[in-house]
């Protein structure tokens, strides 16, 4: 029985920020994929990478230059103190194009350096502090929540913004942050020139007016995803994950656990980094309500706390949180519990001072948890994994660590792009993981295994000034009963009557999608995609879990396979009088030596596929690859031999690709590559696929006959030259550098 059934939706609109979002649900039951277009997820979702090593200085310098050109903050310090000169960085110069990538500045821009707009300059004054978080006029307050958050943990502050760097020993105008980026630290180097009108600066500010280290900590940031305008819009989850590499979750509080305050107070415990925000108003940006609370905006959350309260009549606990409006200014919360409410009179002194409570105008308030989850929205946590805390916080707080696995992969047009589950037939060709749970979580009633899995896409914030925005994209998870007896990669039969078990609750055009599911021990196979086929981008799948996890792709191993019997059957009456002629003409062409060079096979062949080429003929590149394939002693020609064993190759590459050109179009799609080639007896993987892809297809995932060839014959010559190295059939060769380039190049 198939389980695919139709799909019923209901769409909302809605303006979150500044940019227009649609969100599509539909019935849960159906197995059918929801899509959804939003700022925020629907589902409660997390994610995490380990903070593990320090990263290599300059690397991926600092995401703009070509790999292995990198940006090294200690060598170009030292050359411009050599030099006496203060460092300009070519890579993100002092031009509006830095600030703007789709309009010009509103007002006259002046780039200064910090001695230009203070006196006496500091990267810190008595410190970094929450206070030092001060919005301009870019709507990044998402990105402000976390700045925040990040100054309450020393150590993972440190990691972002190094303490290597000052305005006094060795100053030369340079500076060097670092960001998690897809599974790795970058470091991330800038020069001190900052966006400025009338002489103070227009984008993010310390309340302190000689204090530069949060300003250029977001022009790091900026320069990372290109601009300044790339950074408008987005959740605190992900810059909360950019600056730990921490697992975030999300709730919304009108579906919160019963259990949330006691989530809460345990993230605090653990020096989680939280932030919130209310849903914004469709009508007006940054709406304020009446009572003082902002609308589309984060706020951090600073502290979580039962606070000891005495009343005439009883005493007792009550639950309080401590938010900070990224402002820094008088728009605070002024029901029960704000600045000077008379709530506070029943609290001890005592308690007071312990919590360290202030009536500030500063943007910083106290609110009860049951005004919270009735005013905000929505609530993000990063929580911290124990790879970034010291053995000895481990040992003294009695931790755990996640385990964690992942993968990186590609969504190709027309090879490993297959689109969400409502596109059965190509479904199947989207990349694939398996992951074995083995081992229940501790304590646990029902004997399950705690599961969390996080699929993010690259890239996407550098790619806005090119017109590319999120793709929408989900995953599904499904128990594999019998993995020993099944296919590698699940195929299309296996899909048709088998339901996920676990899945994302929307498809949606976040950086990350994830979620938290509880699983019996078992084997499982991962399928992320986006909703629709064809649509392309890079992506990184992390997997965690309370106990060890076996995670691999659900994939072919490469190497070569047992040719389709429907392409070895002996051949008909009509191609043997062809092969008769082909040789006929062989020998005409060849003369006397009775050798050929490519220019002379591309007529032999011209001749014989003329009906196969549409008359256009073969290229040059793929007969002097054939060439190369078979000619043995390296002379640039084949002899008879040589070109009958060729001719059986091309004649089976002719009846695979005649096998699934099924209407005669002269093309394969790129969904049919797999097994075509599987028919002419190789084995390959997503990963070789999508490089074949990339080469030999068309825009629109195409395959034509002289391109299938050529990739056919590229394929056979890399095989045969890794084989001739591997006498021990290992899937191990080794080649020196001379005898690499050799072979590449001649092939």
């Amino acid at each position: 029985m198939n389980i695919n059934r139709g799909i019923t939706n209901i769409t909302i609109t809605t303006k979150r920020r500044g940019v227009l979002y649609k969100r599509t649900q539909s019935d849960e039951t159906n197995e059918n994929c929801i899509p959804a277009t939003y700022g925020i997820p629907i589902s409660r979702c997390c994610g995490s990478v380990p903070i593990k090593t320090a990263p290599k200085l300059g690397e991926k310098g600092s995401g703009l230059r070509a790999r292995g050109q990198v940006q090294d903050f200690f060598k170009i310090r030292d050359q411009c103190l050599e030099e006496g000169t203060l460092f300009e960085d070519p890579e993100f110069p002092a031009e509006d194009s830095s600030i703007y990538f789709s309009k010009t500045p509103p007002r006259p821009i002046e780039w200064k350096r910090p001695m230009e707009i203070a006196d006496n300059p500091e990267l810190f004054v008595e410190g970094a502090s929450r206070f030092d978080v001060q919005q301009g006029e870019l709507g990044d307050c998402w990105l402000l929540a976390a700045v925040a958050n990040l100054t309450l943990n020393r150590a993972l502050f440190s990691q972002v913004v190094p303490d290597d760097q000052s305005f006094g020993d060795k100053y030369a105008g340079i500076f060097h942050f670092r960001f998690w980026q897809y599974g790795r630290w970058v470091d991330v180097v800038i020069d001190d020139r900052l966006p400025t009108y009338g002489g103070r600066l227009v984008f993010l500010h310390s309340s302190e007016h000689n204090e530069f280290w949060s300003a250029l900590l977001e022009k790091a940031y900026a320069k990372l995803h290109g601009s300044y305008e790339a950074l408008k819009g987005g959740t605190t989850c992900e810059a909360m994950e950019d600056f730990t590499g921490g697992v975030t979750e999300m709730y919304e509080l009108n579906q919160a656990p019963p259990n949330l305050y006691r989530i809460m107070l345990k993230a605090y415990e653990r020096s989680s980094l939280m932030g919130c925000s209310i849903e914004p108003d469709p009508n007006v940006v940054e709406a304020q309500t009446p009572e003082g609370l902002i609308k589309g905006h984060a706020y951090s959350v600073t502290k979580v706390k039962y606070v000891d309260i005495q009343t005439p009549r009883s005493s007792g606990k009550i639950p309080l949180i401590r938010i900070r409006n990224p402002w820094g200014n008088e728009a605070e919360w002024n029901g029960p519990w704000s600045d000077k409410s008379p709530e506070w009179r029943f609290i001890p002194d005592e308690e007071k001072e312990e919590i360290g409570l202030t009536f500030d105008e500063d943007g910083e308030f106290w609110m009860s948890y049951k005004d919270f989850q009735k005013h905000f929205s929505r609530l993000e946590i990063c929580n911290l994994n124990p790879d970034s805390l010291t053995e000895e916080e481990l040992l003294r707080s009695h931790k755990r660590k996640w385990e964690m696995s992942m993968f990186e992969c590609e969504w190709v047009r027309g090879v490993t792009a297959g689109g969400c589950r409502n596109y059965l037939e190509t479904f199947w060709h989207n990349p694939q993981y398996r992951i074995t749970l083995e081992d229940p979580d501790e304590e646990d009633d029902d004997n399950k295994c705690t599961v969390i899995v996080a699929l993010m896409q690259k890239n996407h914030r550098s790619q806005r000034k090119m017109g590319i925005e999120c793709l929408t994209i989900g995953f599904a998870m499904y128990h594999l009963k019998d993995p020993d007896n099944l296919p590698k990669p699940l195929d299309l039969n296996f899909f048709k009557y088998n339901a996920s078990v676990a899945r994302s609750q929307s498809f949606i055009n976040l950086r990350e999608v994830s979620c938290r599911f509880k699983l019996p021990p078992g084997v499982y196979c991962i399928v992320p995609s986006t909703f629709e086929p064809n649509e392309e981008g890079e992506f990184i799948l992390r997997v965690f879990s309370e106990h060890k996890n076996h995670m691999e792709e659900n994939d072919e191993e490469v190497g070569l396979g047992k040719v389709d019997d429907r392409v070895v059957k002996q051949p008909e009456p009509e191609e043997e009088k062809t092969q008769d002629k082909v040789k006929e003409f062989f020998c005409k062409i060849a003369g006397e030596d009775m050798e050929i060079d490519w220019m002379e096979l591309k007529e032999i062949l011209d001749y014989a596929m003329r009906n196969e080429t549409k008359k256009e003929g073969f290229s040059k590149d793929v007969c002097r690859s054939m060439v190369a394939m078979m000619d043995v002693d390296r002379s640039g020609k084949l002899g008879f031999e040589e070109f009958k064993a060729l001719w059986v190759d091309i004649r089976h590459w002719k009846a695979v690709f005649k096998l699934y050109d099924k209407d005669d179009s002269g093309c394969l799609s790129a969904f049919e590559l797999r097994q075509a080639l599987n028919s002419a007896g190789y084995r390959l993987n997503n990963h070789i696929l999508n490089i074949l892809a990339h080469r030999y297809s068309t825009k629109n995932g195409m395959i034509t006959f002289d391109d299938f060839m050529m990739c056919a014959v590229r394929l056979k010559t890399m095989i045969d030259i890794f084989r001739e190295k591997d006498t021990d059939n290992t899937n191990t060769a080794t080649f020196t550098m001379e005898e690499w380039v050799e072979k590449t190049l001649y092939s």
